[in-house]
């Protein structure tokens, strides 16, 4: 009997966790789902993240001592965030083309307006108190956030990637510089560490299934009322829309042109790790899952993937980028603001930049949406009438964020040669092309 794979086994757990959840509404059970389910839910997003910071160590260091060379490294780091920063301006272009052509803010009136602010305002002041923070930094704040002044302080966070990725760095490069049989012991106890970390990756995706029914029964639960969605479902429409392009048309189409490779190909290696994004709505807690796929299954070699992809997790937010556009220009329209083409411009390269700051956790893009209305002048407040909807659509948009790390990964590793044959093969010679 053929083994069930891993990517059909998520999804049945996720139609059962939609089933458990509208089953306990239905009978009145939502405290019984909070109490006995949602915490195999919370335990699993625990496990990714435990993982997370170790992997990112482990796979970096290996990574780039196996270079071996500095200008190769250099080479490798300019065209990942060269990629990135492309594929983010596309994503909040395509994001504001929907917006505008379906202008889905002109159908809100004023009542419903009123109740989205009233229900969710005090929601809207804590984030936007978050954005005014970020925003009264200096402008090079920034870089001073990437140099960590506690190496073992940072690695206590998963919002502080940034900062291990920075000092895991400079390891790595320090490795390639010292003498060869100096750096070797050192290298081979990273490797039999990463070794042990890929493993541990797999026992915690055999519980991937019990973990996304967990997820999706307690959201089930816990969402607002119906009617405020439907109030809201031609906002969530241009949202899906957009982040459909993107997952289904612009990344195959990069796929294709740089690597050659199939639609088939690339979603069936890469379906496990989306479908773990969508339910934790968590790049940073999907990332070692996404590392093996993206390794194992699509043939990304180890010196690429453990460096594009926790980069990619912490700074290529696309998904984010394209929500924020559409967000900006549907609050815009429902409160009857005109924006300007310089005003939708501004919201692009806002968009971007936003994007590299946001941490690769659940609904970060949120506060880094309030800095993306401030820059136009649209009333923050406005925030409140997306609250609604912002948990089922953020987690569309870490599946557009991870698609979009594991493309910018084959195209990369295509263009330094080190795009080979998948490791796994769980598929026909016809899917490979």
């Amino acid at each position: 009997m053929k083994k069930l794979e891993l990517h059909w086994k998520i999804i049945i757990g996720m139609i059962a966790g939609v089933g458990i959840g509208f089953l306990a509404v239905a009978t009145g059970q939502q405290q019984l789902v909070a109490n006995w389910i949602k915490p195999l839910g919370t335990i699993f997003i625990n496990l990714l993240k435990l993982i997370a910071v170790p992997l990112i160590i482990v796979s970096l260091i290996k990574g780039i001592s196996e270079i071996q060379d500095i200008s190769k490294l250099s080479r490798m780091g300019g065209r990942t965030l060269l990629i990135y920063v492309f594929t983010t301006v596309i994503a909040v272009s395509i994001g504001l083309l929907v917006v505008n052509t379906l202008k889905p803010g002109k159908r809100i009136n004023e009542n419903t307006r009123q109740e989205l602010l009233d229900n969710f305002g005090t929601d809207a002041s804590s984030k936007i108190t978050m954005a005014s923070e970020a925003k009264n930094r200096g402008p090079l704040q920034p870089l001073v956030d990437i140099v960590p002044d506690n190496i073992f302080a940072a690695t206590t966070d998963n919002r502080n990637m940034l900062q291990v990725i920075f000092f895991v760095v400079l390891l790595g490069i320090g490795l390639i510089l010292i003498e060869p049989e100096k750096s070797r012991p050192v290298i081979g106890f990273i490797d039999g560490l990463n070794e042990v970390i890929l493993k541990i990756i797999d026992l915690i995706m055999l519980t991937a299934p019990v973990g996304v029914l967990a997820l999706l029964a307690s959201l089930v639960v816990e969402s607002p009322s119906v009617d405020l969605f439907k109030a809201l479902l031609s906002y969530a429409i241009c949202v899906v829309i957009g982040l459909g392009l993107m997952i289904f048309g612009f990344y195959p189409l990069l796929v294709k042109l740089f690597t050659g490779k199939s639609l088939k190909f690339f979603f069936r290696g890469i379906a496990p790790a989306q479908l773990v994004a969508f339910s934790t709505s968590s790049s940073a807690a999907t990332l070692p899952v996404t590392m093996e796929r993206v390794t194992e299954h699509l043939g990304v070699d180890d010196e690429v993937s453990s460096f594009v992809l926790p980069i990619g997790a912490t700074v290529n937010m696309d998904g984010t980028s394209l929500y924020q556009g559409v967000a900006a220009v549907f609050i815009a329209q429902a409160f009857n603001m005109d924006l300007s083409l310089m005003d939708q411009l501004t919201i692009i390269v806002t968009a971007t930049l936003a994007s590299i700051g946001s941490a690769a956790v659940p609904s970060a893009g949120m506060i880094m949406l309030v800095i993306v209305l401030g820059s136009v002048g649209i009333p923050e407040a406005g925030l409140a009438l997306i609250f609604a909807v912002d948990r089922p659509l953020d987690m569309l948009r870490t599946v557009v964020n991870i698609t979009g790390d594991s493309t910018v990964s084959m195209m990369v590793a295509k263009s330094l040669n080190l795009l080979g044959e998948p490791k796994v093969k769980q598929w026909d010679d016809n899917y490979k092309k």
